[in-house]
């Protein structure tokens, strides 16, 4: 008889579920945890030491496929996310035919593959846009769930998983059987179901530019970072060439990778592999935490949001002696160069001497990323748009997944007219940290002066919400000399003006 599990044995068995498969669980999850290695221990009859032994060294594929059975929920439908799939059929399927020559084969990858609806979902795409009959398209699905991966096989579904199919597609795919939706042979057979895991560099799958495009959705948010860097780049390694992958709409590659571009199309978000690129990780830009400027000014309604920039800046100049301003303080440049005289400058809103600090003090600053960001953000609060944009340019040559970048570009964009395409830099920010509260506000401010008062509403609303957590130093950085309560009390002011109760 086996002994019961104690918290030194769930803690151990926590650190071997992620070395062997990936998946993290947060202290909350300690109790269910407990009792998934409580009921392999009855199962098997083995002391918790040597269980876990095992399992931290040698674990058998049929203990790793058992835990995946405990510890992994794939619930899903067909079509999830059907802008990812207008993108395969409109710009990855047609781009990856042009890109093979002869033979036109084309292999496709559902990495977490569930029950299979997504992969037949990319089967469905495929027979719907590939008339050439000279054009092989192969599709494979792994996933670790045996369980799952049976259900895949038989291709009986339920009505609730075609939810959001399309109902010709139901009509030409589907038969229906009683309670169950029979997928059409032609379909089933297209796609090879496969028993994998994705936390194991497993030669046989990551093959070298073996896939076109990988759907990888709504995986990686459950793996700890360090598996998730080692899929990545995986997956990187696997495909082809100006390949595709397409995580789920809560998962990005930033802080995570830079081997990929950015793509934005049919109202979402994917990625293309780089040419020619090794793999490197980067961590999230970060800066020395400090304190918000205390103004209390708000926007007016009507007023570009880098206009109020601009007045908040001519604001702290005239209340700074002239002699203070004519004999700013220098900074001797110091190996490794130190941010925090800038960033004390900046809280002080005394922009141009900042500047000065960033240009004298930072002689790599050309390849750095973090210097690079806070010399666009200093440029934009002291009105210098046209030369913020040039910075943010070449940062994101060095790091397109920036969207600190992505948010000051949109500041530019605005202020040169071009009210679309902030908006476009804005949506790219957002997604790459969905955490960032300042694209949302000035998606919001956007929203409202075009009189889309329920977008104004629903960014706004966001917004508000964001600004509660947002990190002290980024407001600072992007909060136009605002504390917290000023931007929180314009989105109010904003939400009223369009009619909501924030």
């Amino acid at each position: 008889m086996s002994c019961r599990a104690v918290l030194p044995d769930v803690e151990r068995f926590r650190a071997a579920i992620i070395a062997q498969i990936g998946l993290q669980f947060d202290d909350a999850k300690l109790g269910f945890l407990g009792e998934v290695l409580q009921r392999r221990l009855d199962r098997l009859g083995r002391s918790a030491d040597v269980y876990l032994r095992d399992l931290e060294h040698q674990p058998s594929n049929r203990e790793i496929t058992a835990l995946a059975q405990e510890l992994t929920v794939g619930e899903t439908y067909f079509f999830r996310n059907s802008d990812q799939f207008r993108a395969l059929a409109e710009i990855v399927l047609p781009g990856r035919m042009r890109a093979r020559q002869a033979p036109k084969v084309l292999r496709l990858l559902s990495a977490g593959c569930a029950s299979g609806e997504e992969a037949y979902s990319m089967a469905i795409v495929v027979r719907e846009t590939i008339l050439d009959p000279a054009c092989e398209v192969r599709i494979q699905a792994v996933d670790l769930n045996p369980a799952a991966l049976e259900k895949a096989v038989r291709a009986r579904y339920s009505s609730w998983a075609l939810r959001d199919t399309p109902p010709d597609f139901q009509r030409k795919w589907f038969c229906v059987n009683g309670r169950e939706m029979i997928l059409d042979e032609s379909v089933r057979t297209a796609v090879h179901f496969s028993n994998g895991n994705l936390a194991s560099d497993d030669p046989d799958l990551w093959q070298p530019a073996a896939f076109d495009a990988i759907f990888c959705r709504n995986v990686l948010m459950y793996f700890a970072p360090e598996q998730m860097r080692a899929v990545i780049a995986r997956i990187a390694r696997s495909l082809a060439p100006g390949g595709y992958l397409f995580l789920g709409h809560a998962e990005t590659l930033r802080g995570v990778s830079d081997a990929f571009h950015l793509c934005h199309t049919h109202e979402t978000f994917y990625y293309s592999v780089k040419d020619g690129i090794e793999l490197t990780s980067r961590s999230p830009v970060q800066f020395v935490p400090t304190s918000a400027a205390n103004g209390t000014l708000v926007m007016p309604l009507g007023e570009a949001w880098v206009d109020t920039i601009r007045q908040a800046t001519e604001r702290v100049a005239a209340l700074v002696p002239a002699a203070e301003a004519a004999n700013p303080p220098t900074f001797p440049p110091a190996p490794p160069w130190d941010m925090a005289p800038a960033l004390d400058l900046l809280r002080k809103e005394r922009f141009a001497e900042a500047l000065d600090h960033v240009r004298a003090g930072a002689p790599a600053a050309e390849k750095d990323a973090d210097v690079l960001l806070l010399e666009a953000a200093l440029l934009a609060h002291s009105g210098q748009l046209v030369a913020a944009e040039d910075v943010c340019l070449r940062l994101l040559l060095i790091d397109e997944l920036n969207a600190g970048a992505h948010y000051v570009l949109a500041l530019c964009r605005e202020h040169s007219g071009q009210r679309d395409r902030a908006g476009e830099h804005d949506r790219v920010a957002a997604y790459l940290d969905p955490a960032f509260a300042m694209p949302r506000l000035h998606l919001g401010l956007l929203a409202r002066r075009a009189g889309d008062r329920n977008a104004a509403r629903r960014e706004l609303t966001q917004a508000l919400t964001l600004l509660k957590c947002e990190e002290a130093s980024r407001l600072l950085l992007f909060g136009g000399g605002f504390s917290r309560e000023a931007l929180m009390a314009l989105c109010e002011s904003a939400l009223r003006d369009c009619g909501a109760r924030p």
